[in-house]
């Protein structure tokens, strides 16, 4: 499994770190069967995160054409004050700002390729599930965000659940930052196999959490 991780202007790092280290450990533990890399929709550079001018470089332009995965991270900096306009003039752009800024980039339309691709798996993390939302992309799909995200992600018309991963086939996302380990442990069991998840959760030392959402089995009643 071949996985690309996006690099956007502001993005969080640890949404893509912790994904990033849990999928290179597992092509370590399974002898090359996952590889992962850093990507943008520009091609490569030097992305500048949105927490204290971090920066990590992309190394290749995100490929929809390729077999694998795509794993789009969310956004650091202020969360702002509900219902607050963002204001695209402050000083430190608030993340709604930066998650809107992807709109009117490349990303959209390569995500929508790597959507259509019926080899690629697009995954998700915190607010990453609202730059698919906010594009039009998963309307109607079932998907979890940041928690502070999610009457947004549902006012887009994604089926939001407050899960802290769900798994739609194809789709799949996380909610807060810390999630990004989640999904990545869940990707390397559904993909690789559980045996490696396991040994990387034994290397990093953390267990996931929480049960991981797909809509299967009976509706469950008002508890």
């Amino acid at each position: 499994m071949h996985v690309q991780i996006v690099l956007f202007d502001g993005f969080d790092p640890l949404d893509v770190i912790a994904p990033y280290e849990v999928l290179h450990a597992g092509g370590a533990a399974s002898g090359g069967a996952v590889q992962v890399e850093l990507v943008s929709a520009e091609g490569p550079r030097d992305v500048v995160s949105g927490t204290g001018g971090l920066a990590l470089r992309a190394t290749a332009a995100l490929d929809p054409g390729r077999a694998g995965a795509v794993l789009v991270p969310g956004a650091s900096g202020p969360v702002g004050e509900p219902g607050e306009v963002p204001d695209e003039e402050a000083s430190e752009p608030t993340v709604p700002v930066l998650l809107g800024r992807t709109l009117s980039t490349p990303l959209p339309a390569l995500l929508k390729g790597a959507l259509d691709n019926p080899a690629m798996m697009v995954g998700a993390v915190c607010g990453g599930s609202l730059v698919l939302a906010l594009s039009g992309l998963i309307e109607g799909r079932p998907a979890t965000t940041h928690h502070l995200g999610l009457d947004l992600l549902d006012a887009t018309g994604v089926h939001a659940v407050h899960a802290r991963v769900v798994d739609d086939g194809d789709l799949v996302t996380s909610a807060g930052v810390t999630s990004g380990l989640d999904l990545a442990l869940h990707l390397l069991e559904r993909e690789v196999g559980p045996r490696i998840a396991h040994a990387v959760e034994e290397l990093f030392a953390y267990e996931r959490r929480g049960t991981v959402w797909r809509a299967r089995g009976p509706e469950p009643t008002r508890l």
